[in-house]
């Protein structure tokens, strides 16, 4: 076990048992066995340890339990595990969430980033040397693009209009003031609309998959011309890995698919993948789309110009979007376990299955 402490980096990942960041502490713990990786979640209704099953018995992997506005945990994992990196990923991130209980995204998103900065400020002690903190931010905090000619920049002022997006502005406000008043060593990264394996199935693209599944509607708020960027989640990854290794220090990078597409596109280039998938009539999915009443303060368009991340460091999406999203469905397909246990809850009783009583 000590020799654990041997390892080259010991980073701690925040929110690994979620959608994006499963797939980067699989990434990593997979992509190097030299670093200890320290996956610290809550395991709210978004976190799901059955979505590391494949690397939980690795030996440079560690999970621990617990809310990043715990000031004393996050200090204890800090000195225990000697961490001299953190890729912080927890989050609440649903936006009609946000709508409905703003303050618990403000607590998680806001407090929770501070504490964690605080914690890395006190352990590294200016003794910066080696050491980052990188925040993964979201397109969000940019606002709402009006012309299809437009695309957010690093430079693009924040606008932003729901209480997710402010709460992620502020955590980015945050760090910046800490690299910029205490000199932390400081990363961001701000990505487009991610889709993939283990995605939550309240998000756009998993919701449609189950509901064709099971012949319900399909809801597409106002009339689906709402357009978001589209970013394959393993690509996402690579670029947090490329990032986290080459990026300058207090620099922010812009992670997007160049893929925008309108709601009702999507939703219908789905429902045709879908009905050739399960070998349905064609047009038979396309008859569950079903509009409902728009979000409130619904941006109108994002779109990311991923230029710099391309020049600086080389980084741009591997995979076009007809392959994703037909990935994406066949994995949905051939692991509807997986979604049998989200919808009734089950995956929720993973940790006291798998890891309470473990050591």
């Amino acid at each position: 076990m000590f020799k654990r402490f041997k390892m080259k980096r010991k980073i701690l990942i925040t929110g690994g048992a979620g959608f994006i960041g499963s797939h980067v502490v699989r990434l990593f713990v997979n992509k190097y066995p030299d670093y200890l990786i320290v996956n610290l979640d809550k395991l709210t209704y978004a976190g799901n340890l059955e979505n590391l099953k494949d690397v939980e018995d690795k030996p440079n992997y560690v999970f621990i339990k617990g809310d990043i506005k715990d000031e004393q945990l996050v200090r204890n994992i800090f000195e225990k595990y000697d961490i001299d990196g953190v890729i912080h990923l927890a989050a609440e991130s649903h936006v009609d969430r946000s709508i409905q209980n703003p303050m618990e995204f403000i607590y998680t998103n806001v407090i929770g980033t501070v504490t964690l900065l605080n914690a890395a400020r006190d352990y590294w002690k200016d003794n910066y040397q080696g050491k980052v903190f990188y925040q993964i931010s979201t397109d969000e905090v940019y606002g709402s693009l009006e012309n299809d000619d437009e695309f957010f920049t690093e430079q693009t002022p924040y606008d932003p209009r729901s209480p997710y997006s402010a709460s992620k502005a502020s955590a980015d406000h945050f760090v910046r003031a800490y690299h910029n008043t205490y000199k932390l060593p400081v990363l961001i990264s701000n990505c487009s609309n991610n889709y993939g394996p283990n995605q939550f199935p309240e998000k756009l693209i998993p919701l449609s998959i189950n509901n064709i599944l099971n012949f319900k509607p399909i809801p597409i708020y106002g009339t689906g011309e709402n357009v978001r960027d589209w970013l394959y989640v393993e690509d996402h990854a690579k670029a947090i890995d490329l990032i986290f290794h080459k990026g300058k220090i207090g620099e922010t990078y812009n992670i997007g698919g160049n893929n925008p597409w309108r709601n009702i596109d999507l939703i219908k280039t789905l429902c045709r993948i879908m009905d050739e998938e399960l070998g349905r009539e064609p047009g038979t999915s396309e008859k569950l789309i079903t509009f409902v009443k728009d979000r409130e303060g619904h941006d109108k368009r994002y779109a990311i110009d991923a230029s710099k991340i391309k020049r600086e460091l080389g980084w741009e999406p591997e995979t076009d979007f007809q392959t994703g999203l037909r990935k994406t469905v066949r994995w949905y397909l051939n692991n509807q376990d997986w979604l049998k246990n989200i919808i009734s809850g089950d995956y929720l009783n993973y940790y006291e299955r798998q890891y309470k009583n473990r050591f």
